[in-house]
């Protein structure tokens, strides 16, 4: 009687033990449901409609972040940076663009999700043609771009916007500037190789969204903008487009090259007066501040206009950061510290004078 109690016990023990770590792995269906979800009748995913949920609480070793903690150290940290207050000689502007076009939409997000094709919603995908699920610093370092600039092998991506559950795709390179975010335009300095982040979220309120520090504009059409959610109509003209600008913070803790909600590594600068924005003493490194600046060819009725994650306000991005270091280095210093409006050659046509940080070929001399 004994031994048949002790050999009962110990199996229960063992099938709590199961249970638990396949908990534990993500492979039960009640804890998991986007990458278990059947397609609907539409062909896509029900988990391409829900937005992004939390990542899992347990470990899960993938890609750039080996034991799976959600943290990515940066080799080497940056450290000794003391924000800047100084007010430098004024410049109008102190940007360049990074021209990129997109090049495919996929359920997939390497930020958020890892390793786990197919368990986001639709995003639409700029820049480095070869961004999935399981994209890596190394694999989009090696990979082609559709940036003017080849040294540009970052990749971009937002949820895909949908007409009548027919994806609609930006046409023609997309305006991403990189500008200076703080008044000191001098210290700004390139990103680190890896740096990747969310602007955003899909799981924002509306008020959320209004009031987010990378607001510009919200969604504009024709002569309406500051709105909050998509138009529900457009002057149906054909230099109509419907557009959204966004920015991104610009303040990094020289740590990390990503942490577990994808935000806490970066930080907006503080607004300290009239025109002195300074990073804080938690976030003292200045990068340069990415802006999308978005048109999607749609106009008339908007009536059946959505984003894959949701409604207007869901809107929300990602940047991983994969430029060849020289250029990026030589873009930045050209025309950010430099203070110039440059293109995507890192050429100011209202000051011819100071050159071009590219060649006609959009790489380095």
């Amino acid at each position: 009687m004994a031994e048949r109690l002790r050999r009962t016990t110990l199996v229960s023990a063992l099938l709590v033990f199961t249970a638990l770590a396949l908990v534990a792995m993500g492979l039960t269906a009640i804890t998991d449901t986007a990458t278990a979800d059947p397609k609907n009748d539409r062909g896509t995913t029900a988990a391409s409609h829900a937005g992004h949920k939390m990542p899992p609480a347990v470990p899960v070793p993938s890609g750039d972040d080996p034991d799976g903690d959600g943290y990515i150290p940066a080799n080497p940290p940056v450290t000794g940076v003391v924000p800047s207050d100084e007010i430098p000689p004024h410049r109008y502007f102190h940007e360049f663009q990074a021209n990129c076009e997109v090049t495919h939409t996929r359920p997939d997000d390497p930020i958020v999700y890892p390793g786990r094709p197919g368990a986001s919603h639709d995003h639409t995908f700029m820049g480095n043609r070869t961004t999935d699920a399981n994209s890596t610093t190394a694999s989009l370092d090696s990979g082609t771009t559709a940036c003017k600039a080849p040294g540009d092998r970052s990749a971009y991506w937002m949820p895909t916007l949908l007409n009548a559950d027919q994806p609609v795709r930006p046409i023609g390179p997309q305006v991403i500037y990189y500008k200076a975010g703080v008044t000191d335009y001098r210290t700004v300095r390139p990103f680190p190789k890896g740096l990747r982040f969310v602007v955003g979220s899909p799981t924002q309120s509306a008020d959320e969204f209004r009031d987010h520090p990378g607001w510009v504009e919200g969604w504009e059409c024709g002569n309406s903008f500051n709105n909050t959610e998509i138009p529900a109509s457009c002057p149906a003209t054909r230099d109509v487009q419907l557009n959204l600008r966004f920015q991104a913070p610009s303040c990094w803790d020289g740590k990390y090259l990503d942490t577990p909600d994808h935000k806490s590594h970066m930080a907006y600068p503080l607004v300290m007066g009239a025109n002195q924005d300074v990073c804080p003493t938690s976030h003292p490194v200045a990068l340069p501040m990415v802006e999308f600046k978005m048109a999607w060819p749609v106009n008339g009725d908007m009536s059946k206009v959505r984003l894959a994650s949701g409604t207007g306000h869901s809107f929300h991005y990602d940047f991983f950061n994969a430029w060849d270091d020289a250029t990026l280095r030589k873009m930045v210093n050209h025309c950010v510290v430099g203070g110039l409006q440059c293109d995507a050659r890192g050429y100011d046509q209202n000051n011819p004078g100071a050159g071009a940080a590219l060649n006609e070929n959009y790489e380095l001399p």
